[in-house]
């Protein structure tokens, strides 16, 4: 006699049952990003996007979670992370097997900013996830967890030279820097060191002018 299968979003519940719903500290944060969960075979998955390359963003061509900065007719920090999941990926509350979860708020350190992450699942029947505005966003995927146990070292070109960076790279995406770093941190796995020997020094995740790191040869090399 097999076992009967777990309920749907079984594995998921699991992770966001460390989160009770409770609201965070009020002003606690000018941006709010959400971790959206689906499960996958025997794992979740996490829904990221790629941002559209354009000249002067300091976010151009970055992988990260849907997510921006508050605005003041937002109701609550929540509020913002569930408007930024409708206008970049098109989902919405109605999505969600729930309430977005409030897991912590995090300095995202190049752009200076405190940010509320979020978790949720998504719903049994959701609408499929797109890029909303193709400005600003221009692929849509699914990361394994188990993706995120994985390090490849990349190195990025910066003012002050070349940059060594601990990165996961899934089907052509190139995920590091902070949102690598709250999604490792949501998933119980060590924080990795930003840097090595002759590079740049822990955290240097900017050029001097505060823009990011451009990637050595148009593109980031695997060491």
């Amino acid at each position: 006699m097999t076992a009967p299968e777990p309920p749907f979003g079984a594995a998921v519940d699991r992770w966001l049952a460390r989160f009770p719903a409770e609201d965070p500290p009020a002003a606690s944060a000018e941006a709010a990003v959400t971790i959206v969960l689906r499960p996958e075979e025997e794992d979740v998955g996490t829904l990221l996007i790629e941002r559209t390359v354009r000249a002067r963003d300091p976010a151009s061509g970055q992988v990260a979670l849907p997510g921006g900065h508050v605005d003041p007719e937002d109701p609550s920090l929540a509020g913002t992370a569930l408007r930024e999941l409708e206008e970049e990926v098109g989902l919405g509350i109605a999505d969600l097997a729930g309430p977005p979860r409030y897991v912590r708020t995090l300095l995202a350190q190049r752009f200076g900013l405190r940010v509320g992450v979020f978790a949720a699942a998504l719903g049994p029947t959701p609408r499929r996830a797109f890029p909303g505005d193709p400005d600003e966003v221009a692929h849509v995927f699914w990361l394994p967890r188990r993706a995120l146990e994985e390090t490849r070292r990349v190195v990025y070109e910066t003012s002050r030279g070349p940059l060594e960076v601990p990165a996961t790279v899934f089907e052509g995406h190139v995920l590091w820097g902070f949102t690598r770093r709250v999604l490792r941190e949501f998933f119980g796995l060590p924080i990795e060191e930003i840097g090595a020997p002759g590079l740049p020094p822990t955290g240097a995740d900017a050029d001097e002018r505060g823009r990011p790191p451009s990637p050595r040869n148009s593109g980031p090399s695997p060491l």
